[in-house]
C-alpha cells in the first residue's frame, strides 16, 4: 500500500508521499512529537484505490476509486519551511483517517484538485495498485495542532472522524 497526497505548500499544489505508518486509524490519539515546534494540520479527504491502474485518462479515473473518508494531513510546519520536507510530511500518525464512506455520501467541493485529477495526475507517475490511499487537502488554512483539542467531524449526523491531541 502507498499513500500519496496533495498538499497546499506556499500556495502550490504539491505531490506528497507518506509511509505506510503515516496512516492512523481507529481513533487512536495523535502525539506531538518533540523534534518539533511547529505542528500544523489541514483537513483533507482520503480516497481508496479499488482498481489496478497506470496513466488512468480523467474520463475513466471514477472507475478507480470506490470510498472516501475524512482526514487530516498533519505536517511540520518548522521543518519544511528549513527545507526537510520528509521530516515535515512522512512521519509516524501524520494522517489520521475516519470512517470510509459510500462517495455519495461525503465529497466536499473544496478540494484543491479533483479526486479525478489526481487519480490521474498519480497514475502517470506510478502504477495505483487496490488498497492505495490518496488524501487531497481542503482549500481551508492550515491550523497549528494543540494538545489535548480534539478533531472531529460529523457527516450526517454522526461521527466520522475523531483525532485526540496529545
Amino acid at each position: 500500500m502507498k499513500i500519496v497526497g496533495f498538499a497546499n505548500i506556499e500556495n502550490k499544489v504539491e505531490m506528497v508521499l507518506k509511509s505506510d505508518s503515516s496512516l492512523m486509524v481507529n481513533r487512536k490519539p495523535f502525539f506531538i512529537p518533540d523534534w518539533s515546534q511547529d505542528m500544523q494540520y489541514t483537513p483533507c479527504v482520503v480516497v481508496r484505490v479499488c482498481k489496478l491502474g497506470k496513466h488512468v485518462a480523467a474520463k475513466f479515473a471514477s472507475r478507480y476509486y470506490d470510498a472516501i473518508a475524512p482526514g487530516l494531513n498533519i505536517h511540520a510546519e518548522d521543518c519544511r519551511r528549513q527545507g526537510d520536507y520528509v521530516r515535515a510530511w512522512a512521519f509516524d500518525g501524520s494522517l489520521p483517517v475516519g470512517t470510509f464512506l459510500p462517495l455519495d455520501a461525503y465529497t466536499p467541493n473544496d478540494l484543491i484538485v479533483s479526486i479525478d485529477e489526481a487519480i490521474c495526475r498519480v497514475s502517470e507517475l506510478m502504477i495505483i495498485r487496490q488498497g492505495d490511499l490518496i488524501f487531497i487537502e481542503r482549500a481551508l488554512p492550515a491550523k497549528a495542532l494543540v494538545r489535548e483539542e480534539v478533531l472531529r467531524e460529523e457527516i450526517n449526523g454522526e461521527e466520522a472522524l475523531y483525532c485526540k491531541i496529545k
